[in-house]
């Protein structure tokens, strides 16, 4: 009877590891694809449905600028497959030095036409050489803002999945067709943006440098060199707004409303409201064309 109790209790002991465990694996569930924020994600889950898990590194409403990775993430990240990352952000390069699979690093912004001094973030951009250049006023990092970066990364995107995946058809389709969706995304926002009577827009910090040069139309920052701005400034961006027939005065929530509704008011124009990171890049950018341009939907 001790033997049979033992052999009971033994028993009893190893379901309740196996069981433990595996409600440890279900809380914790590895991802076969990384990428560092939401509208990365749009990228590659485009280009691969729902073949691969996606994990996102910033959570919704965190902001890249101050985000920290977890332990967890870390250990999750060693093991992901692919990292895909702008290159751009500060919280990305030093995710670079904690991850020991730094070949699985994707860097979207490859190829692209980067622009200097227009953001106050003090970024600094490693190139292919490794070698990292610091510039005063920073590397913006705003990519995803504009149709035509968005080919690029999404270009750069597919190769590195065609690498681990060479023989998915699947994927190439579904490659071409995000292009076909950005290329049409491109033209209607040339469209509105042409046929606008503004050709400017003001927006409280500089998130739209890339969709601005685009376009061909000027973004008027009301933050100056990262902090808020003085009377002097202001006084400054309203009469250039006014002569420019600025439509709209755009402002991320984390940023204080107070001093963007004052602008706004002045201007005799409405205050409006944007998530530069929201994950669906193409509604997010045609929503921002409309309303740069003063156009209803």
């Amino acid at each position: 009877m001790k033997t049979i109790r033992n052999i009971a209790y033994l028993f009893a002991i190893t379901t309740l590891f196996v069981a433990t465990s595996c409600s440890r694996q279900k809380s914790e569930p590895k991802s076969d694809i990384a990428v560092t924020i939401e509208p990365l994600k749009y990228i590659v889950e485009h280009i691969t449905g729902n073949d691969l898990s996606v994990e996102v590194i910033v959570p919704k409403g965190a902001s890249p600028e101050t985000y920290e990775p977890t332990p967890k993430q870390i250990i999750r990240l060693n093991n992901t497959k692919m990292i895909f990352s702008t290159g751009l952000i500060d919280f990305e390069n030093s995710l670079t030095k904690r991850l020991n699979n730094q070949s699985a690093i994707i860097n979207l912004s490859k190829g692209i036409e980067l622009i200097e001094g227009s953001c106050s973030h003090n970024h600094s951009v490693a190139e292919e050489s490794n070698s990292e250049h610091n510039h005063t006023h920073g590397i913006d990092p705003h990519i995803w803002t504009s149709p035509r970066e968005l080919k690029i990364m999404a270009h750069n995107a597919y190769n590195a999945i065609k690498d681990i995946y060479p023989d998915s058809t699947k994927y190439h389709s579904a490659y071409n067709a995000l292009i076909e969706e950005f290329d049409t995304l491109d033209k209607e926002c040339e469209q509105l943006c042409r046929n606008s009577q503004s050709k400017a827009f003001v927006v409280y910090h500089p998130a739209l440098t890339y969709f601005a040069r685009a376009y061909g139309i000027e973004q008027i920052a009301v933050e100056s060199d990262g902090k808020e701005p003085s009377a002097k400034h202001l006084a400054h961006i309203i009469e250039q707004a006014k002569a420019k027939n600025v439509q709209c005065v755009l402002y991320q929530m984390q940023y204080p409303r107070s001093v963007v509704e004052v602008v706004a008011k002045d201007m005799g124009v409405e205050s409006k409201v944007f998530d530069p990171l929201a994950e669906n890049v193409t509604e997010n950018i045609l929503q921002i064309t409309r309303i740069v341009t003063g156009t209803k939907q």
